[in-house]
């Protein structure tokens, strides 16, 4: 059974398009078409608004935190084509670092598991990914994907730094350095997944998955904690969920339907275990969803955001 545990008047002017809890659960970033980008302390079912960040020109589309082992950095992307890096320094936020080199919206951001450094990814209408890193002496470099989405880029998602079932291996044997991958959704209704080759330093296109018959609008990469394979779900403008599956046998990916919606899907999120997933769909519902002993998925909750006395002023500027 899930509850309402907390809500926020974020005091936003217009539509809220992310909000996005950091790694210790006491701040909530927002981010919305007034083109701001609100942080808000939430410890102990209270609320209070430490920062109100305005450095973009168009609507912010997503927030994204860095681990903490790197302070506190957030990032945001937007309609005027940048990625803006934020870092608070003595209770203050102030940008550090803005990324321009996108001719199109920004659509989404994804940091990299902290065992690969600090490392964000960023996928655009102008169908490019971009992958900016920190050198480390406060300065940034970054490598372009061109024609990732020969239409566009609407997400982004990295693969965990652990292989599956690793964690769950006794041996002492020393383990194989981690890859870097990550996947992407677009607007050509492929989901994409990256590597990078350390040899040619550069990333290529690793498997190309169809089966969406519509943009794809977002994708999310299971964290591999407790899991003996690794798992993608993408969601699409053909209101349905999929299920991408690799056990590690000739990276041959195979793919389930989850369900069919009644509207477009916009969003997939993984618990932190990798065996719920979280879906939410135009029609204003929350859906839980978790794999059966059977391989079927089933769903656990559905939570209608609006319970039937939704309004657009106070629904979408109020998580």
């Amino acid at each position: 059974m899930v509850s309402l545990i907390q809500t926020v008047d974020t005091a936003h002017e217009d539509m809220i398009h992310d909000a996005e809890m950091d790694y210790y659960g006491t701040r909530v970033a927002t981010c919305s078409s007034d083109r701001s980008v609100k942080i808000f302390d939430v410890r102990n079912g209270t609320q209070k608004l430490i920062a109100d960040l305005r450095e973009h020109e168009g609507p912010v589309w997503q927030v994204a935190w860095a681990h903490p082992m790197f302070g506190n950095i957030l990032a945001s992307c937007s309609y005027d084509r940048k990625v803006i890096l934020w870092k608070e320094t003595d209770g203050i936020w102030k940008k550090i670092y803005e990324y321009g080199n996108h001719d199109s919206s920004v659509n989404s951001i994804c940091w990299a598991p902290h065992e690969f450094g600090l490392m964000l990814t960023c996928g655009s209408s102008d169908g490019a990914v971009s992958v900016i890193s920190s050198s480390g002496d406060g300065n940034w470099e970054t490598k372009k994907i061109n024609n990732a989405h020969t239409i566009g880029c609407n997400a982004v998602s990295w693969a965990p730094a652990v292989s599956p079932g690793s964690a769950l291996e006794q041996s002492n044997a020393p383990r194989p350095a981690p890859v870097k991958r990550f996947v992407t959704g677009g607007c050509d209704n492929l989901v994409k997944i990256w590597k990078y080759v350390d040899d040619d330093d550069k990333w290529i296109e690793e498997q190309k998955l169809e089966a969406h018959s519509d943009w794809i609008r977002n994708v999310a990469w299971a964290p591999s904690i407790g899991l003996q394979r690794s798992m993608i779900a993408s969601c699409s403008q053909d209101r349905r969920v999929m299920i991408w599956t690799n056990n590690g046998m000739n990276n041959n990916w195979t793919n389930i339907t989850l369900h069919t919606f009644d509207d477009v899907v916009w969003q997939v999120s993984w618990s932190i275990t990798g065996n719920i997933l979280a879906v939410s769909a135009g029609d204003n519902k929350i859906s839980l969803w978790k794999e059966s002993l059977d391989g079927q998925w089933v769903c656990i909750s559905d939570i209608n955001k609006g319970q039937g006395e939704m309004t657009t002023s106070a629904t979408e500027r109020t998580l």
